[in-house]
C-alpha cells in the first residue's frame, strides 16, 4: 500500500542558500547519519565488497541455473558484515555512509546481479529504522537489528495494494497478498507497508516489521523469472497476522526527509545497472583478448585489435563511464541530503529525486545496451550457455521493468520546463 498526495508544482531553491537555512534550524534529529565517507572508509568497505564479489563470481553462472533460494548468499552477506555497513557505530553497526553503500552495490552487481538487488533492497528496508521510527525508538531497533544480524526483506509493493490491517485490541491482524516481495525468501524479518482499515487510526499507513516465521505468513516461494532468480522476491500471503504495537516503526508521511528513503532506492537502482554493465564490459573484454583470429575481411593480427571493434567498446565504455561520474556525484549528495533530517524540504527533496530520475533514465538505457550489444565484440561463441554472458542481459532487463522508465523521462521534462514535480509515492 502506499499514499499518494499532490505536490504542488514549485521552482528550484538555489541549493546552496536552502541549505545554510536549513543547517541553521532549530529541528528534530530524525536520521542518525551525518557527515560524509572519507577515502579511509570507502576503502575499507571497497576491500570487504571485491571479496564477496569475488566469491560470489566463482559459481555465479552454477547458481544462476539452479535458482535455488538464495540462502548461503545471504549468510554470506551477514558474514562479511555488508548488512550493518549503514547501522550506526554506537549501536553496533559498520557506521558507514550511504555513499558507500551505494558503492557496494555496484561493485557485486558486476558480479551478481541477484545478490546486489538483495542487499541494495536490504539496506534501505533496513534504513527504514532511521526514515521512519521515532527517534526515541531507533536505538532499540538498531541494536535488535544488529545482534540478530537480520537481512531486511520487504512487502511493500504499491502497485499490488491487497493488504488489510484491521484494528485488533492493541495492535491489528494482517491479510491479504503481496507479489514481489524482494528479500522476503530469505530475510531474517520483512517490511511492510499497510493502511489501517477501520477505527480511529483508519487511513493511516504504518510500516511496520515481523520475522518471517510470523503465526499466519506463508512464503509463498513463486518467483521463477527471466533474471534475478535468486533474489528470494516471491510472493507471501497474510492470513490474520498478529502485528503489535511493539512491531510498528512508524506512520508513512508525507514529511519530506520520510520520503527521501523512495529516490534512495531509485538510486540504488542506478547504481544496480551500473554495475550489471560494468560487469558485462569487464567479461566482454577478456572474451575479445581470448579470440586469436580475426575476421576474414581484417588486416588486424586479432579481433581485440581491429579497429571495428575497439570502436564498439569503446563507445559502450565511454557511455558507462559518463553514467558512473552521474552516480558516484548522486550518491555523495544523498549522504549530504539525509543529514539536514527533519530540516530537508519539500523542494530540495523533489528537485534531488529529479535528479536521481535523470540517472535512473540513463543508467537504464546504458545497463540494457551494454548487456545487448557486448555480443557484438564477442562474437558468435560467446552466446554458448557456458559462458553465461547472457545473465547481464536478462538480469537488467529483468529489472529494468520494476517502474517505467518513461515516467521518469516525464517526471525530468516536466521539472525542467515548468518546475513541476509528480505526485509523492513509493516510486517517486
Amino acid at each position: 500500500m502506499t499514499t499518494t498526495t499532490t505536490t504542488p508544482a514549485t521552482t528550484t531553491t538555489p541549493a546552496t542558500a536552502t541549505r545554510i537555512a536549513t543547517t541553521q534550524a532549530d529541528t528534530l534529529q530524525r536520521t542518525p547519519w551525518a557527515g560524509a565517507a572519507d577515502e579511509a572508509e570507502l576503502e575499507h568497505w571497497r576491500g570487504v565488497a571485491r571479496s564477496v564479489a569475488e566469491r560470489l563470481a566463482a559459481d555465479v553462472l552454477e547458481r544462476d541455473r539452479a535458482n535455488r533460494n538464495p540462502v548461503a548468499e545471504a549468510g554470506l552477506l551477514r558474514a562479511s558484515g555488508l548488512v550493518n555497513l549503514l547501522v550506526p557505530a554506537e549501536f553496533g553497526g559498520g557506521g558507514a555512509h550511504f555513499e558507500t553503500a551505494f558503492e557496494t552495490v555496484r561493485i557485486l552487481a558486476a558480479a551478481d546481479g541477484s545478490v546486489s538487488q538483495l542487499l541494495a533492497y536490504h539496506y534501505f528496508n533496513q534504513a527504514g529504522i532511521g526514515f521512519y521510527a521515532d527517534p526515541a525508538d531507533q536505538p532499540a531497533w538498531w541494536r535488535r537489528t544488529v545482534e540478530g544480524n537480520w537481512v531486511w526483506g520487504d512487502s511493500v509493493n504499491p502497485v499490488d495494494p491487497t493488504l488489510v490491517l484491521t484494528p485488533d485490541g492493541e495492535g491489528y491482524r494482517l491479510d491479504g497478498f503481496k507479489r514481489f516481495s524482494t528479500g522476503s525468501g530469505v530475510g531474517d524479518v520483512i517490511i511492510v507497508n499497510a493502511a489501517v482499515d477501520g477505527g480511529p487510526e483508519h487511513g493511516k499507513v504504518l510500516a511496520f516489521v515481523l520475522e518471517t516465521g510470523r503465526e499466519g505468513l506463508e512464503l509463498v516461494g513463486d518467483w521463477d523469472h527471466l533474471g534475478q532468480r535468486l533474489t528470494a522476491s516471491g510472493s507471501v500471503r497474510y492470513t490474520d497476522v498478529p502485528v503489535r504495537p511493539a512491531d510498528v516503526l512508524g506512520e508513512i508521511t508525507d514529511e519530506p526527509i520520510a520520503t527521501l528513503l523512495t529516490p534512495g532506492v531509485q538510486l540504488g537502482f542506478g547504481n544496480f545497472y551500473l554495475g550489471v554493465a560494468q560487469g558485462a564490459l569487464a567479461q566482454g573484454r577478456e572474451l575479445l583478448l581470448a579470440r586469436r583470429n580475426t575476421w576474414f575481411l581484417s588486416t588486424a593480427e586479432t579481433y581485440a585489435h581491429d579497429v571495428v571493434f575497439q570502436r564498439t567498446l569503446g563507445e559502450l565504455k565511454a557511455r558507462t563511464a559518463a553514467v558512473e561520474a552521474l552516480a558516484e556525484k548522486l550518491n555523495r549528495r544523498f549522504d549530504a541530503e539525509v543529514a539536514l533530517s527533519s530540516a530537508l524540504t519539500a523542494a530540495q527533496r523533489g528537485d534531488y529525486a529529479v535528479a536521481i530520475a535523470e540517472l535512473k533514465v540513463v543508467a537504464t538505457e546504458v545497463g540494457v545496451e551494454v548487456a545487448n550489444r557486448i555480443y557484438e565484440v564477442t562474437g558468435a561463441s560467446s552466446a554458448s550457455n557456458a559462458v553465461g554472458l547472457d545473465r547481464y542481459w536478462r538480469n537488467v532487463r529483468t529489472h529494468t521493468l520494476h517502474d517505467p522508465v518513461d515516467y521518469k523521462k516525464i517526471e525530468v521534462g516536466a521539472y525542467f520546463l515548468h518546475g513541476e514535480l509528480q505526485p509523492l509515492s513509493l516510486y517517486t
